[in-house]
């Protein structure tokens, strides 16, 4: 069987691997705006988006040499290499673009497919340098294109930059123009702004969409690139008067329009120009196969690769079919949901759920922020803030409307200006032939703009500049994490042949299968946070909030015993997988309690005024469930990292003790559990009783364990442990028979009101 025929297959079905994945990546690159404004539906979004990819894929093509001879010098290289090469770059890409999508963090494809071929050309180049008498690395030059590297890495910090920078100053002299009641300056400047904003579009479209496009005539690309400014002209009239027009006779909402048509702008130039990053490969594959094939006969360790150096135009219909792989993609993907996500997350105007933590970069830069702007405003005369203030002032209705369960992220003003500046931004360096990369300048406005609109308070502010800094951390980690392993791949399939073609795809598929189990597990999670987290908006009366805290305690509480019971297990039998799993499971839990706890004041703010007195309780009651959390994390962090240190687990006597504890704590916790769910709390004696039983237990444990001690019968660890175990059990006893209480006592004000 031709080796290099199953290369090309599955070159060809690694292509629509590709798509999928890169397409999950970029759809935030064109969603983001949309979405986060919610200026339509998502289905009239993804309809006009779809739109874009298609008409935009069908004129792709003129990027497609970038695969072929951009980095490499195809002409210096076998068939057989150039095959290797080419399989190496797709495996690569498949993976690591899928590992960022499950892990919602947007990631460049530019920067990865031109890295890959980088990492498995200078692989196979040293194969080549090493098995030569008369070559060295200094000849490298020979068979890498060093130049158009350099160019891409001083471009990624430019653009990062630039995009960074013009998204601040943009934004912050729309916000000074339009304010948060836009409504009003968009009766006079609307059509004004909405030309400016559409031709701006316009121009895009043309320089970045339409140029080299091949399904064009030639003589109607060289008429708009002659005609360019002309065009420019005439489009910000037209669109200022038709706006006009539109606004006057139906009421339109002029930056809708803006935002609508600035997603599908993007949308086309991305499938017209990216294109290249999921099938450029495959396709240079194939065309490298069909010049092998051609001259029967030939050793495909010596027929070299000069055909790749000629243009040689693409397939329409598979463009056709690449645009439809990439729409279907866009409707049904999750993972793309999960990126665009965390870009609309770390946008969002007001509060909400943080997903990222805080770092001491990230505080030091927003504390030396804040003295520097106390610093410079007190230069600036009272009146002149005092204006400014008033432009970035959001009322209590605009606040009230964040707080909605369905609210936007951010409103519409910024969402045309992050399509704007990303559109004009990108426009100009394509027309300098700077190979700027789509995601990082989409993402770097929206985080400019955001910051400018204040959207980063003091509230948000170290979350926020945390996970921009992860995500920035990643693409520069895109880079080399792409070259590594594409360069690892390629030797791997130099050497190994078809044995390491076999290899390479299962660990392909096995890779692909691993991230979609996480990445349902992420997602089930979500929902049931979502599930939980949803009910606060609709409460209104103490009852309500009772249910809720109710519910709470239940599942906090039923989830204990079995807590316990596997940390003795694990600590007796030196179970350092179930120790593991174990502290996974605290760990989640505590970040469910958390939650629970973060959301208190959106809870208590939504009581009638009447019923205002039962929120003391609800806080309460939130406040022991996170201490029992505490108390869990105590005993089972430190009892893995005994168990991980190699140090020896429980004793007889200690697992004895432990297991009588257990079977206590399993009774106790079924009976404040029956007493919650029944809400009959007349009679606690017995409950309470059994708790100062267990009281006791521990008190007569913990000195049997100092006469262990006395006796030198065990270790130090092991004491400090069990003894730390104890104390923390002694804790949780303490919480859940106050948490008890603190039930009883909500429903006692409730029934007075």
């Amino acid at each position: 069987m031709d080796i290099y025929l199953i290369i090309v297959v599955v070159l060809i079905a690694l292509a629509v691997s590709d798509l999928v994945v890169g397409v999950a990546n970029d759809a935030v690159n064109f969603l983001n705006s949309a979405v986060g404004s919610k200026v339509a539906p998502m289905k009239v979004v993804l309809i006009i988006a779809s739109i874009g990819v298609a008409l935009g894929a069908t004129f792709s093509g003129g990027m497609m040499e970038v695969a072929r001879k951009g980095m490499l010098h195809p002409e210096q290289f076998y068939f057989s290499e150039i095959m290797y090469i080419f399989l190496a770059v797709m495996i690569t890409d498949i993976i690591l673009l899928d590992a960022f999508n499950t892990l919602g963090l947007p990631t460049s494809t530019t920067v990865s497919i031109i890295f890959e071929l980088l990492g498995a050309a200078i692989a196979v180049t040293a194969i080549k340098i090493t098995m030569s008498d008369t070559e060295t690395f200094l000849n490298i030059g020979k068979y890498i294109n060093s130049e158009k590297a350099l160019a891409v890495i001083s471009a990624i910090l430019l653009s990062v930059f630039l995009a960074f920078t013009f998204g601040i100053i943009v934004q912050y002299i729309s916000r000074l123009i339009f304010s948060f009641q836009y409504q009003k300056t968009l009766k006079y400047f609307g059509s004004v702004w909405g030309g400016m904003a559409i031709t701006a579009i316009t121009f895009f479209m043309l320089i970045k969409g339409v140029k080299g496009a091949t399904l064009l005539p030639v003589e109607l690309t060289e008429w708009i690139s002659t005609h360019t400014w002309l065009i420019v002209m005439y489009s910000f009239i037209g669109w200022t008067i038709i706006l006009q027009i539109l606004y006057w006779l139906f009421q339109i909402s002029i930056p809708k329009i803006i935002v609508l048509t600035g997603t599908f702008a993007l949308a086309f130039a991305f499938a017209g120009n990216d294109l290249v990053n999921f099938i450029g490969v495959p396709l240079a594959g194939l065309d490298a196969y069909k010049l092998f094939t051609a001259v029967p006969g030939q050793n495909p360790d010596l027929f070299t690769m000069e055909g790749l150096i000629a243009d040689i135009k693409p397939n329409g219909i598979l463009l056709l079919l690449a645009g439809l792989v990439m729409v279907l993609t866009l409707w049904f993907s999750k993972k793309a949901r999960t990126v665009i996500e965390t870009e609309v997350s770390l946008g969002r105007q007001g509060k909400g759920d943080e997903r990222f933590g805080a770092s001491a970069l990230s505080r030091s830069l927003v504390r030396s922020t804040l003295s520097m702007n106390r610093s410079l405003t007190r230069w600036i005369p009272d009146w002149l803030k005092n204006k400014i203030e008033s432009r970035f002032e959001i009322t209590k209705a605009e606040k009230k409307k964040q707080k909605a369960k369905d609210a936007p992220a951010f409103d519409v003003i910024r969402a045309s200006v992050n399509l704007v500046v990303a559109s004009i931004l990108i426009a100009g360096g394509t027309s300098l032939k700077l190979p700027l990369s789509t995601t990082y300048v989409t993402f770097m406005v929206a985080m400019g703009t955001s910051l400018s609109d204040r959207a980063w308070g003091r509230e948000s502010a170290v979350y926020r500049i945390q996970g921009v800094f992860l995500v920035i951390g990643g693409w520069f980690l895109t880079a080399l994490i792409a070259f590594t392993v594409s360069f690892i791949f390629a030797l791997i399939l130099y050497w190994g042949h078809m044995y390491a073609v076999v290899g390479m795809l299962a660990l392909a598929v096995y890779f692909f299968y691993r991230t979609f189990i996480l990445h349902q597990s992420k997602q089930k999670e979500k929902l049931e946070e979502e599930t939980e987290n949803d009910l606060i908006t609709e409460i209104l009366s103490g009852s309500h909030v009772f249910e809720k805290c109710q519910s709470h305690a239940i599942k906090s509480l039923g989830k204990i015993p079995g807590f316990y019971e596997n940390l003795v297990k694990g600590l007796s039998e030196e179970d350092r997988a179930l120790l593991n799993e174990l502290r996974k499971d605290v760990k989640k839990y505590n970040k469910k309690i958390k939650k629970i706890k973060d959301t208190v004041n959106e809870t208590v703010i939504s009581l009638r005024a009447d019923q205002i007195d039962t929120g003391h309780y609800y806080v309460q009651s939130v406040d022991y469930m996170r201490e029992i959390a505490h108390c869990l994390n105590f005993m089972v962090s430190p009892g893995f990292e005994h168990i991980n240190n190699n140090h020896e687990g429980l004793g007889p006597e200690q697992k004895g003790e432990l297991l009588t504890m257990k079977d206590g704590i399993n009774s106790l916790f079924k009976d404040i559990m029956e007493k919650i769910e029944t809400r009959n709390f007349g009679d606690l004696t017995m409950i309470i009783s059994k708790q100062q039983e267990l009281l006791v237990l521990l008190g007569e444990f913990r000195k049997n364990q100092i006469k262990r001690i006395n006796e030198r019968e065990i270790q130090t660890r092991r004491s400090l442990l069990y003894l730390d175990i104890l104390a923390e059990t002694k804790n949780l006893l303490l919480y859940s028979i106050n948490l008890l209480k603190s039930q009883r006592d909500f429903i006692v004000e409730l029934q007075k009101k």
